[in-house]
């Protein structure tokens, strides 16, 4: 789980902050405090810092993204890797020299890719340009290129029209499937690879086209993500969701499922792991394994999966009798499965975090915020103001251990070592004016002791203190 400043820094990136894009791809490249080491997340994020002009992002991306990585992000990532060439990054350079290798595009032809041709404008009928003997790869031109971009995006029947002359002859010569692929050490230069994928993605649900199942096949063994996802699914006989499919391959196997399906989810695909995660539930399953399981739930839930984040935070609700702070982590995933729109995660946070009820005291709390009370008693008028912000008993206010009660996403709020007819419960952090301010108390309380024999004294020294500022009618309430 992210602490706090990881935190903001996520939200700012998916706000469109560069600097914080920056900073989530610097953390995912190396391997956060909390944030687990993935290169592809982390490319992800550094091209969105770069096409802000950040120049450290794409120095970063040409020193330290591999080709392996990046041939699944083409044609964005040339460019970045260009700068960092001209820059004189030997490692973007070499990975260069890896792009020309395998797409030996014409000597006249810059390394950037040109604008796709106006939509509406009818393309010409393709012909399959010549092959390379040593990589098996496309040769397409420019124009033929930009010409399937543009079915591809508006048009998939004409785009497969189009495809199919080309992939007749690089089928015949590919090997039969993926395995033999591996044992002939049959390698995909990106142009093939591309098409190869693009192909694949329009095979029916069925399965009945032997050629693009052939394409899936190759695609896959090529590296491709989505094909490595989609052949998992299949030897698996499931959806993406893990619901039973009718069509797939005649006999599950599971075997060859986890081998796709991990791979796809080394490459950033939450999907793939949590497929998995469905996978190791399955009681025909003979690994079976419910730790397992979880395992790749949490790492599908921790890459945005809604679906993962909704049970991650089901499951630790139901166990948060046996783990006192499990209530903490199923508010974290509900929270951040609500926020993608799943109804039922802002459902189930009505249990897990319920509404204080507002007592009469607080409706008036505000009104003795003042600046006198915030120069001669800071500590007072942070705690009222924590009151007033999130629904607080007097009692709770004026008990409440600040620092231990963050927890990033919510408020602890447990007096019951002090006061015990409390009970423990949460507060929701909801909008930003929230975070911001109880940031600001926070480092208010950090250099003060506020246990009993502290600077704020016990409970009846510090009830003493407020009743000297509130009025008499307000403290009887």
């Amino acid at each position: 789980m992210a602490n706090r400043e990881e935190l903001g820094i996520i939200r700012g990136a998916r706000a469109g902050d560069a600097d914080c894009q920056l900073a989530l791809g610097k953390l995912y490249l190396f391997g956060g405090a909390s944030l687990p080491l993935n290169v592809p997340t982390a490319l992800h994020w550094l091209a969105r810092a770069a096409r802000q002009e950040r120049d450290d992002a794409w120095r970063l991306i040409g020193n330290h993204i591999p080709f392996e990585i990046a041939r699944n992000a083409l044609p964005e990532v040339l460019c970045w890797y260009q700068r960092a060439s001209d820059a004189g990054s030997a490692a973007a350079a070499l990975v260069l020299a890896q792009f020309q290798q395998q797409t030996a595009p014409p000597a006249s032809a810059p390394l950037r890719h040109k604008p796709l041709p106006e939509r509406g404008v009818r393309p010409a009928v393709l012909r399959p340009a010549a092959l390379p003997k040593a990589s098996g790869d496309l040769a397409l031109t420019a124009e033929q290129a930009a010409q399937l971009d543009q079915l591809w995006r508006h048009h998939h029947a004409a785009f497969l029209q189009q495809a199919r002359p080309l992939l007749g002859p690089l089928l015949a010569r590919a090997p039969a499937d993926a395995e033999a692929a591996r044992m002939a050490e049959w390698q995909a230069g990106p142009q093939m690879l591309g098409l190869l994928a693009r192909c694949a993605e329009l095979l029916p649900p069925d399965g009945v086209d032997a050629e693009l199942q052939h394409c899936r096949e190759l695609a896959a063994y090529g590296g491709e993500r989505n094909a490595q996802l989609a052949l998992g699914l299949w030897f698996a006989r499931m959806d993406s969701d893990g619901r039973r499919q009718s069509q797939g391959i005649a006999a599950v196997n599971f075997k060859r499922a986890i081998r796709w399906l991990t791979l796809a989810g080394e490459q950033g695909l939450a999907e793939a792991w949590f497929a998995l995660s469905r996978i190791y539930l399955k009681p025909e399953f003979s690994q079976r394994c419910v730790a397992e399981a979880q395992g790749y739930l949490e790492r599908a839930a921790d890459m945005g999966h809604c679906a993962a984040q909704m049970e991650c935070g089901m499951y630790a609700w139901r166990n948060r009798r046996t783990d006192a702070h499990s209530d903490v982590r199923a508010a974290y995933w509900l929270q951040k499965a609500a926020a993608q729109g799943c109804a039922g995660a802002e459902a189930a946070l009505q249990r897990v975090a319920a509404a204080p009820r507002e007592a009469d005291w607080m409706s008036s709390v505000i009104t003795c915020l003042t600046r006198e009370l915030s120069e001669s008693q800071p500590l007072l008028a942070a705690r009222l103001e924590l009151a007033a912000l999130f629904g607080l008993s007097r009692a709770e206010a004026l008990l409440l251990d600040v620092k231990a009660a963050d927890h990033g996403h919510c408020l602890v709020v447990d007096i019951r070592a002090s006061y015990g007819r409390s009970k423990r419960r949460l507060v929701l952090l909801r909008t930003a004016r929230e975070r911001q301010a109880l940031d600001r108390i926070v480092r208010l309380f950090e250099s003060i002791d506020s246990g009993p024999d502290g600077l704020e004294g016990n409970y009846r020294q510090r009830l003493y203190r407020l009743k000297t500022w509130l009025p008499d009618d307000l403290m009887a309430a």
